[in-house]
């Protein structure tokens, strides 16, 4: 792991977190299809930054603690923004509804989520925090329902058919992988005390 700062993989990350502004400007400007390309565009930035960190070796401290702020960022931004009835032009599509906000903004701001592995690791010693397949499938399922919100925004037709269903699956999903957050990672932990394992040797972990 490297302590440099100025890798391409960092600087993809930061251009993704000022693409943040933009992607909420075009938004109140009710220019979606723009602000849908580049949301996408901040996609293809995350995936680029980890693949090019990992062909090139280029990790390093700084980018393992952005990376993931400037995806939870985006995606409570990109959510909080389109809750708001303002955003949409007549006929109104159904926004997305307040106390899912709530839930899907703890789901990805909690203190555990950004900052519970780094302490944990620090106050332990255990490493065994990765990304499991329920995290990335709520990730997905909230990039998925982001696309379907601006999509009905550009054709708002038919999207009580739809949109409830986009709701509650966004919803469900960050209450689930939320508990699984809480209690896998402590079962984790305890496993990895109670068999005295040395703490890179724990195979799987999780991240929302």
């Amino acid at each position: 792991m490297s302590s440099r700062i100025l890798t391409v993989p960092n600087m993809l990350t930061v251009f993704r977190m000022v693409l943040i502004p933009v992607f909420v400007t075009l938004l109140f400007y009710r220019r979606f299809s723009l602000a849908l390309a580049v949301f996408i565009l901040a996609g293809l930035t995350d995936g680029l930054d980890g693949l090019l960190a990992r062909r090139f070796g280029q990790q390093s401290q700084l980018g393992t603690v952005l990376d993931p702020i400037a995806d939870k960022l985006m995606l409570v931004t990109a959510f909080i923004v389109l809750s708001m009835r303002s955003i949409f032009p007549q006929p109104v599509p159904n926004p997305f509804p307040c106390p899912f906000l709530v839930t899907v903004a703890l789901n990805n701001l909690h203190v555990f989520i950004i900052f519970g592995p780094s302490a944990i690791h620090h106050m332990t010693g255990f490493r065994g925090f990765r990304p499991s397949w329920l995290g990335k499938l709520n990730t997905t399922v909230q990039i998925g329902g982001i696309a379907a919100i601006m999509f009905a925004a550009s054709v708002p037709y038919y999207t009580g058919y739809y949109l409830p269903t986009v709701y509650v699956a966004v919803f469900a999903l960050a209450v689930l992988s939320g508990l699984h957050y809480i209690f896998f990672a402590s079962r984790l932990m305890n496993e990895d005390r109670k068999h005295g394992a040395p703490p890179e040797s724990a195979s799987e972990g999780l991240e929302n």
